[in-house]
């Protein structure tokens, strides 16, 4: 079937995006779901740094690449049973689902730490650009294209493996799923899935985007019958103000934060940039666990005290997509969010159309964005 989306032709084009227009909304074919794969209709999927972490350079990958690995939409085709990929059969034609950008095999020695390690297969497909059931589903003039994170999602249909996908309900609005699967996994799993805080402990989030937020989120949601302390600390004085609004009790910038010695037992660093990392490092209290989910430069190097570490019994945990196991915990995502606890939607700052691709990146890069949110008719 005929589609469109958004090609990156190049990496580490100049910007403004908007001007060198690394992102080409194109026309493209794309494949019949194979045995295990299905058919979505995107109806909404977010802008993240991951995103604009391939366009920019910092996570090499092969193009063209149809970009895009944080949405929902609703199954309109379904490929064979796969007998072999548990769950095949619970999906069906009209079904709304969440996109996660890490499929998991449920077999290989990363699958068996539950969320702490990525899915080697999973982690295989990605880096190649193709889908964990192999091979690519995208074409473009005959030549194919590759997919982002097994998703491709800036485009108005996917091809994407069933375990790829995590079906929620219809009362679920597309902008809230599609922030479940990146956003929400990511900041909220850092949470709860590795930094693990107990009732007493303060809460500290460094790195106010998308995911930092969501983490702010998650730990507003947590306080609850608590009284814990939740810390935000970024540069922007408008994302303090908006973490404030979230659910965080204290907010601060870098400076201030290393003036008055503040520190928390959980810190979630989710910037991705050494400044951020070390703060967090900095400001982690004796005892406490530093979790790290941003994605620097690969050839970033950080400074810290290994006597620190030992001395105090502090922590240093890497957790990519919050150490998730999506199919576990979207649900919980889900339960929090009709309880009220976890107004994901405020994450939301703004819809866009899909031409507008190039200079919303632009946006991302200058960090004046959480979440811009293309929204398909």
């Amino acid at each position: 079937m005929r589609i469109r989306g958004a090609v990156l032709e190049r990496i580490g084009a100049e910007t403004p995006f908007a001007q060198s227009k690394p992102l080409t909304v194109s026309e493209l074919d794309l494949g019949e779901p194979g045995p295990g794969e299905l058919l979505v209709r995107i109806e909404a999927a977010g802008l993240c740094h991951s995103d604009l972490s391939v366009v920019d350079g910092n996570r090499v990958r092969p193009v063209p690449m149809l970009l895009g690995h944080e949405a929902a939409g609703i199954v309109e085709a379904v490929g064979a049973q796969d007998p072999d990929i548990a769950g095949d059969s619970d999906i069906a034609v009209g079904q709304r689902v969440v996109m996660t950008f890490l499929p998991r095999c449920g077999e290989c020695s990363g699958c068996a730490t539950e969320g702490r390690t990525p899915c080697l297969a999973g982690s295989l497909a990605n880096n190649a650009g193709e889908l964990l059931s192999g091979g690519r589903r995208l074409l473009r003039d005959g030549e194919p294209v590759h997919h982002h994170l097994g998703v491709s999602a800036f485009a108005t249909h996917a091809i994407v493996d069933r375990r790829s996908v995590v079906p929620v309900d219809d009362d679920v609005p597309p902008d809230v799923a599609a922030v479940l699967g990146c956003a929400v996994l990511t900041g909220g799993g850092a949470l709860l899935n590795s930094a693990k805080p107990a009732p007493a402990d303060r809460i500290m989030v460094v790195g106010l985007g998308g995911v930092g937020m969501a983490a702010v989120l998650v730990a507003a949601a947590l306080r609850e019958g608590t009284g814990r302390d939740v810390i935000a600390v970024d540069t922007v004085p408008d994302k303090l103000k908006t973490a404030l609004e979230l659910g965080a009790t204290e907010a601060y910038t870098p400076a201030e934060i290393a003036e008055q010695n503040i520190q928390a037992e959980a810190v979630i660093e989710a910037a991705g940039n050494i400044r951020a990392f070390e703060t967090a490092v900095a400001a982690t209290a004796p005892g406490g666990t530093t979790v790290t989910v941003g994605l620097p430069a690969p050839d970033a190097l950080a400074s810290i005290s290994p006597l620190g570490l030992v001395a105090q019994g502090r922590s240093i945990v890497g957790s990519y997509l919050g150490s998730a196991v999506p199919a576990r915990d979207i649900p919980e995502y889900v339960r929090m969010w009709r309880e009220g606890r976890l107004p994901v939607e405020r994450l939301v700052s703004s819809r866009i159309r899909l031409e507008d691709i190039n200079s919303a990146m632009d946006e991302l890069a200058a960090g004046h964005a959480l979440r811009q949110v293309i929204v398909f008719d």
